[in-house]
């Protein structure tokens, strides 16, 4: 008889040990629950075009140091391998994914509206970074950060023009090489049209020669190779952007000429290496391209949460 008591007490006392475990445990998924809705991460979604230059990976690295979790956010990055198809098909992707931004640094300036309104469709705010998109509804992004790149191609042609008046050569006939961006590219557009303008204010400047070279270091390296077996005379090159001035140097020593010195080189970005062949002399000018755009867009972003008003660019 003792014994039924003992094994009935042991009994009931289990079950109030186990009834308070299971009520703890259901309190604390509880607790769980409510604090992962309080923290709930903002998930962005960021088409980026791809690993073209050393620019590009810091403007990446931007990104992905900027929205972090330990920040509130959720990153999903695509590279698009510099194809405006891929970023296209990304963006589609944010949109069934249902992220709460899409930031997109396109390949190109045109050829977005279609998938602009599926985004708009979606109520997902589109912010562009770097380069600029040409739409006829302005209304389907909801901002553009970037850098002035028709100010830096003037900027440029300045500096050319002080350089070249401060040598004695101002006067002289000056051959003019274009190893321009992506073709479409606001970048390539603005530092274009910069030398175009300067070239035009100049009437001893020409361009003698007007090639893409993807704003890859290979292919200003090909391209400028091929330019100095057409052209005799050079006196400057003007690369779009840094990777694409290294290539044309490359390009220019096994020439057997000396760039910085027979030939003038200026360039786009101004990325550390850049600055070490400046030190070489073998770059006369860099003009800045800041790729730190991480936190501009997360400021924009946060305005955004707080239903706050925002600039177009």
């Amino acid at each position: 008889m003792k014994l039924k008591k003992i094994v009935a007490v042991t009994l009931v006392a289990a079950m109030a040990v186990s009834s308070m475990f299971a009520a703890k445990a259901k309190k604390e998924k509880k607790t769980k629950k409510s604090k992962a809705a309080a923290t709930k991460l903002i998930t962005v979604g960021y088409a980026q075009v791809g690993a073209e230059s050393d620019w590009r990976l810091a403007n990446t690295q931007s990104f992905k140091e900027t929205f972090v979790e330990a920040n509130g956010y959720k990153l999903i990055f695509d590279d698009a391998q510099q194809k405006q198809e891929n970023q296209i098909k990304a963006i589609r992707n944010f949109i069934q994914q249902d992220v709460d931004y899409i930031v997109v640094a396109p390949v190109v300036e045109t050829g977005w509206e279609t998938v602009l309104q599926e985004a708009k469709k979606a109520g997902i705010p589109v912010i562009l970074s770097d380069r600029m998109m040409k739409v006829s509804d302005d209304s389907l992004y909801t901002a553009w950060v970037g850098g002035n790149f028709l100010k830096e191609g003037q900027d440029a042609c300045k500096w050319l023009d002080a350089y070249l008046k401060s040598v004695g050569r101002d006067k002289d006939q000056i051959n003019i090489v274009d190893l321009q961006g992506t073709i479409g590219a606001s970048a390539q557009i603005g530092r274009t049209q910069g030398l175009e303008e300067a070239v035009k204010a100049h009437r001893n400047w020409k361009i003698v020669a007007q090639q893409t070279g993807e704003f890859t270091q290979s292919k200003g390296q090909e391209v400028m190779e091929s330019i100095l077996k057409s052209v005799s005379d050079i006196d400057v090159v003007y690369a779009e952007n840094d990777n694409m001035a290294w290539g044309a140097i490359d390009a220019i020593k096994a020439a057997g000429k000396k760039p910085g010195v027979d030939i003038i080189i200026i360039t786009f970005d101004a990325v550390r290496e850049s600055f070490n062949r400046m030190l070489a002399g073998e770059i006369n000018c860099a003009q800045e391209c800041n790729p730190l755009h991480g936190p501009r867009t997360a400021e924009i972003i946060q305005k955004l949460e707080r239903k706050e008003k925002v600039d177009k660019v």
